[in-house]
């Protein structure tokens, strides 16, 4: 190789023609077997070439040894800090930077080379951190998207401070199977401050409605969250919601009136410090001194406890059997027990808790009319699939059919329950789950997966009952 001669032919030549002369030195240094006097002249020659005025030369260079683990080392970290689209090539895929010099170029550099350096793999977690702390949105935005990138959790709850109101941000993180519940929260709060900020400028809403319709659907959207939460998690949920003031006794109300006995129970042992094993006897206790004691103790709203004592007096005589939607919505039976007993107390510091329960009553309402609808136009309204006003209960796979809401049978072998044993199950015989798939029906389940009872209310039916409401279509063995 004649490097002399390249570097006079170089000045005059055109900058395409350099362009492809630079890619051809950089390949035969890479690849030829070269003297190593031949080595230490097209070393030279490359580093001249740095200083190229024509930027179709220096990035063929890039171009030329980005993925080289034998390219020179002074000529890559001098490409690396070029412009994006020369430093591209080598800063996505140069095996010659390290985490250091990269967690340096993330905090000088464009924003096009942090996406680049954001898109390598594998790319380590201290240089993830580094893009989470200071990288433009487009780059975190490419962190998120790269499957070998060491995220951690503490870099994506940057990442939500600094860009959750973005919706591609949003979107990439909600679409991970690792995303922690507190964060899918935050998420949430994001997208309801977002929305408000949108409405007020809009002048569709003034700002403090705009706000106030925002929270309370954060509310609802966390409630439902945390249903669809398993419970080992709950509490990492309750515990970002108390550090972020979002664990109002609203919310907590809301949660009851849910349903959603789970996230009550860890929103008290939240606030009042107590073991979550305490905290569930109080409030499973007939005895409401215990809970009294519990509530305040939690350090909730004197005011409120009304609201608080006849929902939990509710809860345990059961009053949500029957109800649609799971633990995800607020159940208009129970909202509407809650206000009436309350309305009647002659403490004026109820009155924002009225009107609060006002506000859940209306929304309970309209949610249940909303559901009644979906299921009518689904056919699914009882009646109207079966003319002869057949009750359905689901359990598992199996399908219990009666005329009278009465089911009796073994939901794993499809038998009957032998009458003699109702009596003797009945203590371990509780109600297992309301099924919104059919809307009215719940089922008793016990420990052997036998079922018998009353699938409107719960109860165990007597033994008479068992072969007097059964059709003979269920082709069940006895």
């Amino acid at each position: 190789m004649n490097v002399r001669q390249f570097l006079q032919w170089v000045r005059t030549a055109p900058a395409g023609d350099r362009a492809d002369a630079t890619a051809a030195l950089a390949r035969a240094y890479l690849h030829s077997e070269l003297s190593v006097d031949d080595l230490a002249a097209a070393e030279g020659a490359m580093i001249m070439l740095l200083d190229d005025p024509s930027p179709l030369v220096r990035g063929a260079l890039s171009e030329a040894i980005a993925a080289s683990d034998k390219a020179p080392a002074i000529v890559v970290q001098a490409l690396a800090a070029e412009q994006p689209e020369i430093a591209l090539p080598v800063l996505s895929r140069s095996p010659l930077l390290l985490d250091a010099d990269l967690v340096d170029l993330v905090a000088t550099s464009h924003p096009d080379a942090q996406s680049a350096i954001a898109a390598r793999q594998p790319l380590s977690r201290s240089v993830a951190a580094a893009i989470a702390e200071v990288g433009a949105a487009q780059a975190c935005l490419a962190l998120l998207e790269n499957p070998e990138a060491d995220t951690t959790v503490g870099s994506m709850n940057r990442i939500v401070d600094r860009f959750g109101h973005l919706a591609p941000i949003r979107e990439s993180l909600l679409a991970r199977d690792d995303l922690p519940v507190p964060i899918r929260q935050t998420l949430l709060s994001k997208l309801s401050v977002t929305l408000a900020g949108f409405v007020a400028s809009r002048h569709w809403l003034g700002e403090e409605h705009a706000q106030q319709a925002a929270r309370e659907a954060c509310e609802k959207a966390t409630v439902a969250l945390a249903a669809e939460t398993s419970y080992h998690e709950i509490g990492d949920l309750v515990r970002h919601l108390r550090e972020s003031g979002q664990l109002t006794a609203g919310m907590v109300l809301r949660a009851l009136l849910s349903g959603n006995v789970v996230l009550f129970e860890e929103a008290l042992a939240e606030l009042s410090g107590l073991p979550i094993d305490r905290v569930v006897s109080y409030v499973h206790d007939r005895n409401i001194s215990g809970f009294s004691a519990l509530y305040r103790k939690a350090g909730l709203p004197e005011a409120a406890f009304p609201a608080f004592r006849e929902a939990v007096a509710a809860m345990r005589e059961s009053i949500l059997t029957g109800e649609q939607g799971g633990a995800s919505r607020l159940k208009r039976s129970l909202t509407d027990r809650v206000l009436m007993r309350c309305a009647v107390e002659t403490d004026r510091r109820i009155e924002p808790v009225l009107v609060l329960l006002r506000r859940f009553a209306v929304e309970a309402a309209r949610e249940e009319a909303r559901m009644f609808c979906d299921d009518l136009v689904a056919g699914r309204v009882a009646g109207e699939e079966n003319s002869d006003d057949i009750s359905i209960a689901q359990v598992g796979d199996v399908h219990f059919q009666d005329e009278e809401p009465m089911i009796a049978g073994s939901a794993q072998e499809c038998r009957l329950v032998d009458p003699a044993r109702v009596d003797s199950l009945a203590a371990r015989i509780t109600v297992d789950d309301v099924f919104p798939a059919d809307g009215i029906v719940t089922a008793n389940l016990d420990s052997e997966g036998f079922i018998a009872g009353d699938i409107m209310t719960g109860e165990i039916v007597s033994e008479e009952l068992i072969a007097a409401n059964l059709d003979d279509d269920l082709r069940l063995v006895a």
